[in-house]
């Protein structure tokens, strides 16, 4: 195991007693005191992922190692971990304080300390002085940062959150992602976050892990994974993209020449090893694409017909339709957006070739 490499997961696999299996062969590093997401639609397998480093699942085959020590056959309380679950699991009898010491008060810590210890969380999350409240004079924020308190007061050596801001309002939930994302920064603790959504995954990571139907995908930073992702499915589910075919139909020694779509666009990329006729998927980020009358020298084109524009507050969203049906997206700012004389009228859309991703199928 690698000297930063904190959690490590080594062929990990999970079925059910009705035979489906829900994680394959998986392999993971994480490093010590890093922010990482596992992302993915429901039933990848992210959640009992999560529960299995927690050891509320436990592993079909495989072994799981968290700072050094082999915990794969370990109960979940022999485990440094502990886990902040999308419901919170708050006391209703509890005050919140003594919902914030209770793991202390069941490992028999001194009342002074533990009111020492407590005190210390609610200053951490911001709650000085809500000690003496229950947890239904509270918002659903407030709530949050109390199961999180709890969480750390045991000095966790990792901390587990599955889908923790799912349950918060759209203005609560960004504010919050925020916040975890400077608690995790001030407390140094490692943390691995479960999301289905992306924009989450993209803001507070440091990593993330792309899952699908148990298998990761790819996993990079976030730049890493939304710049330059390596499979069709990331391409297609972190964020918005265009994604369209292309084929080999020339190779010189340093690039391959792709026809995209239509036979008088060709795309070069560089020559690694390709042969005529391979089949390659090309994804286009929408922000990345240009409205123009006409191509440029050194552009990436698509001749199209408008559709529809949509309003979508800072941005104006335009579709397209190519000649063969297909539709194509593209992104701009509210104020710098193309103006149509004629919306009926063939356009290009156009991209300089360095944002293109072209991934072979």
């Amino acid at each position: 195991m690698g000297q930063d490499v904190f959690v490590q997961l080594s062929n990990i696999c999970k079925t059910f007693d009705d035979g489906e299996t829900v994680v394959k062969d998986l392999n993971l590093e994480i490093r010590k005191g890093e922010f990482l997401t596992l992302l993915g639609p429901s039933g990848c397998g992210k959640t009992t992922t999560l529960r299995m480093i927690a050891g509320f699942e436990s592993a079909s085959s495989g072994k799981i190692v968290i700072d050094g020590e082999d915990v794969t056959e370990k109960l979940p309380n022999e485990r440094s971990v502990n886990t902040v679950f999308q419901n919170y699991a708050l006391f209703p009898h509890m005050t919140i304080a003594q919902n914030i010491g209770f793991g202390l008060k069941m490992k028999k810590v001194p009342s002074q300390e533990i009111e020492k210890r407590v005190n210390e969380m609610l200053r951490v999350v911001k709650l000085e002085g809500y000690e003496n409240r229950m947890p239904s004079q509270l918002s659903g924020g407030q709530m949050q940062r109390v199961a999180i308190a709890r969480a750390i007061i045991n000095n966790p050596k990792v901390l587990l959150l599955d889908e923790p801001l799912s349950a918060l309002d759209l203005k609560l939930r960004k504010q919050m992602q925020l916040e975890l994302k400077h608690l995790q920064r001030d407390l140094g603790i490692t943390f691995i976050f479960v999301t289905h959504d992306q924009e989450e995954a993209l803001t507070m990571s440091d990593r993330i892990v792309v899952m699908n139907k148990g298998v990761i995908e790819q996993v990079g930073t976030p730049e890493e994974l939304y710049e330059k992702p390596k499979t069709k499915f990331v391409a297609d589910f972190l964020g918005e993209t265009n994604i369209l075919e292309g084929q080999a139909i020339k190779i010189k020694e340093t690039e391959v020449l792709l026809h995209l779509e239509q036979e008088q666009d060709i795309i070069r990329i560089p020559n690694e090893s390709y042969d005529i006729g391979d089949k390659f998927t090309v994804s286009v980020r929408p922000e990345r694409i240009k409205i123009k009358t006409a191509p440029e020298e050194g552009d990436v084109w698509l001749q199209c017909k408008f559709k529809e524009r949509i309003y979508i507050g800072s941005n104006i969203k335009t579709v397209f339709i190519l000649k063969n049906g297909k539709e194509i997206v593209v992104n701009e700012p509210i104020g710098q957006n193309y103006k149509f004389e004629d919306e009926s009228k063939d356009i290009f859309v156009t991209w300089n070739p360095n944002h293109t991703v072209v991934i072979k199928e």
